[in-house]
């Protein structure tokens, strides 16, 4: 466990590598005794460090959501971290690459909820239930950490790696499969990854339940309106300027980002 000092201390580094688009070295190197929880923590400083100066909470990202990326951390489980307004990207406006460090893509089925999720004990049944749509979404992902050498406690303490998000339009859950929604990722039109809703903890649905009960611990509720990302399909693509990401999914339409 750190002390309160070195949470505040390893908070600013992620934050200065952030604004100055300058990687840091990976924490555990620096503050040895980093666990789990130092790295919530270290994560919720900075959340409220950035709501502080006036950003929203939007939703929440699931991270870690396939048994091979569990395996690679050497956790058994997810991780999360928290979406802002300040994140939301649009379609029609090109990305700029110079404001990460090492933007990677990855692909997602959104949930848009229309009513609050339970906490404890809530299960995927409750999650279509409150769920307004389900949308075809594009997660940017970046790591302030240098090379993306990524220990599980970084990348919680990064904000699970998240950087940014757009969503589509989506449709009702109850409307589809979620777990054999086919998945394919193309660059400029050619196709470089292909999923399933099923790689997302077996359902999709599934994760955003785990989500639910584990904020909960913390007292966080999962709100109406809120954009719930489980997890990707796919693998995570490197970001190229000049190039424009397309997420299709079947039954649910796509979405798209260009980079600049």
């Amino acid at each position: 466990m750190l002390d309160v000092r070195s949470r505040q201390e390893a908070a600013a580094r992620l934050r200065r590598a952030e604004l100055g688009r300058s990687p840091v070295a990976p924490l555990a190197g620096a503050f040895e005794d980093i666990g789990t929880e130092d790295a919530y923590e270290i994560q919720l400083i900075n959340i409220r460090h950035r709501t502080a100066l006036g950003a929203q909470v939007t939703g929440h990202k699931v991270g870690l959501s396939s048994p091979v990326m569990q395996r690679m951390m050497g956790v058994d489980e997810p991780d999360y971290g928290h979406l802002l307004d300040d994140m939301e990207l649009r379609e029609d406006q090109p990305v700029d690459t110079v404001r990460y460090c090492a933007p990677r893509v990855e692909v997602e089925i959104g949930f848009v909820l229309g009513d609050d999720l339970p906490g404890e004990g809530c299960t995927p049944a409750d999650v279509l239930a409150a769920t307004e749509r389900v949308v075809p979404a594009l997660e940017l992902i970046d790591s302030r950490i240098a090379d993306w050498r990524i220990t599980i406690a970084d990348t919680i303490a990064d904000n699970a790696s998240s950087a940014g998000y757009v969503i589509g339009a989506g449709r009702d859950p109850r409307d589809l499969d979620l777990k054999a929604v086919e998945a394919r990722l193309t660059r400029d039109g050619e196709e470089i990854a292909q999923g399933r809703g099923d790689a997302v903890l077996g359902d999709p649905a599934v994760s955003v339940a785990w989500l639910a009960r584990t904020v909960a611990r913390f007292g966080v509720p999962l709100r109406k309106g809120h954009v719930i990302l489980p997890g990707s399909c796919t693998r995570a693509v490197d970001v190229e300027a000049g190039r424009t990401y397309t997420a299709e999914f079947t039954g649910l339409g796509a979405v798209s980002l260009s980079f600049r």
